[in-house]
């Protein structure tokens, strides 16, 4: 049961992460933080943090037994892949950022 449990976690945390190379290539290419909201990435990246924390304890709550014994790697790692996707996800919020106020300074630059 167990295991079936960690399945259907994994099988969770894949389709959010399907989701997150769709919405990182479309801001890189959209060059914009229009439609993107900073709050929303930092809850989900802060959910994410929560998870593995979770899991960092349920491990050391069952130490010495071996970690592998005590979650599912996969599960772990998928959590892992998604929360770099979602820090990704924040830089490149950040480029963007950077990007539309060099964009407005040359705009108030030429209006001179």
């Amino acid at each position: 049961m167990l295991a079936a449990a960690s399945y259907m976690e994994m099988l969770m945390v894949i389709c959010f992460g399907i989701s997150w190379p769709i919405n990182i290539v479309k801001a890189w290419k959209a060059r914009s933080t229009k439609g993107i909201s900073l709050l929303f990435y930092s809850f989900i990246l802060l959910g994410y943090l929560c998870a593995l924390a979770g899991k960092c304890l349920l491990i050391a709550y069952h130490a010495p037994a071996p970690w592998y014994e005590t979650v599912r790697w996969y599960v772990m790692f998928f959590y892992v892949i998604n929360t770099l996707m979602v820090a990704g996800g924040i830089a490149i919020y950040f480029r963007n950022r950077s990007l539309e106020a060099g964009e407005r300074a040359r705009a108030a630059a030429s209006r001179r």
